[in-house]
């Protein structure tokens, strides 16, 4: 890695790549993703295959971009103007992200301290819903019966594997600055396999949640807010690892120095942020 080459920061112009066609393959992929999700849902026969076709090229297109980025960075191309907007378009994607997440908390909030005691406290003769009560967790009005996913359980447990894991990426972290690069590999690899653990854990709940707790999709403004919540967590968990696994194998391969590591700390702030998440999650959906 040629840190010289950032010690002069804004130096020359603004790295600018060649024309390239990945922007309308990756439209494509996504289009296809989107018509057989569209056809699955209409059960027609060809769905899954679309969806699997566009689900490749997507894969496909990511794999190469991010590889020509990797090559331009290796290279050299980029200098002080590049990752400040690197650094700043990050800033604003988490910041997208938390938005993401306060409108779904938002939701919660709504449905456990509004909505929920609004119908509950209606005048019996003016509400079809007479029997009904204010009582957390509710499936509402409608909805089936279940028994809430406790708290100390996986949940506690899950919280243990991304604390720890946040803990691993910061070890890795100051193995980079002070060019320890077995320590480096070795918390990167940990935090990948600590995601990983946690995933497994959440896919055992959601199983152990529709078998035996009767908690689904269908139980009502409980069961949509807990799954929407958790669900969407987890999902973030998956890309989080992703690239945690992208980034611990640019490691093994001698990327990065304690100069110029900014892919490593996008990453790491992407990953705490899932973290901070998760203990807000555990603590409102799970445990309140």
């Amino acid at each position: 890695m040629n840190s010289a080459h950032a010690s002069a920061p804004h130096s020359g112009h603004y790295y600018v790549p060649q024309p390239s066609l990945y922007p309308f393959f990756l439209s494509g992929g996504m289009f296809l993703l989107a018509l057989g999700f569209i056809l699955q849902m209409n059960r027609f026969a060809p769905g899954p295959w679309v969806m699997a076709a566009g689900a490749g090229v997507i894969g496909f297109v990511l794999y190469r971009w991010f590889g020509a980025v990797i090559a331009e960075n290796q290279r050299g191309d980029y200098t002080g103007w590049e990752d400040q907007s690197f650094r700043q378009g990050m800033v604003w994607f988490i910041g997208s992200e938390v938005m993401f997440f306060a409108a779904f908390f938002a939701a919660l909030f709504y449905c456990r301290h509004i909505s929920v005691p609004a119908l509950a406290g209606m005048d019996p003769a003016f509400t079809l819903y007479k029997d009904f009560t204010a009582a957390w967790p509710s499936a509402g009005p409608k909805g089936a019966s279940f028994t809430p996913m406790g708290a100390w359980g996986i949940p506690a447990i899950n919280t243990a594997l991304l604390l720890s894991s946040g803990i691993t990426l910061t070890w890795a972290h100051w193995g980079l600055m002070k060019g320890r690069r077995a320590q480096l590999n070795l918390g990167l690899i940990l935090t990948v396999l600590l995601g990983v653990v946690f995933l497994g854990f959440q896919a055992y709940e959601y199983h152990h949640a529709y078998t035996e707790l009767g908690l689904t999709m269908g139980a009502g403004v409980y069961g949509a807010t807990f799954f929407m919540l958790t669900g969407f967590h987890g999902f973030h968990v998956t890309l989080g690892a992703i690239m945690l696994a992208v980034v611990a194998g640019r490691c093994l391969a001698g990327h990065f120095d304690a100069k110029r590591h900014f892919a490593f700390e996008a990453v790491a702030w992407y990953w705490h942020f899932v973290d901070v998440v998760w203990l807000l999650l555990f603590v409102v959906v799970y445990w309140l």
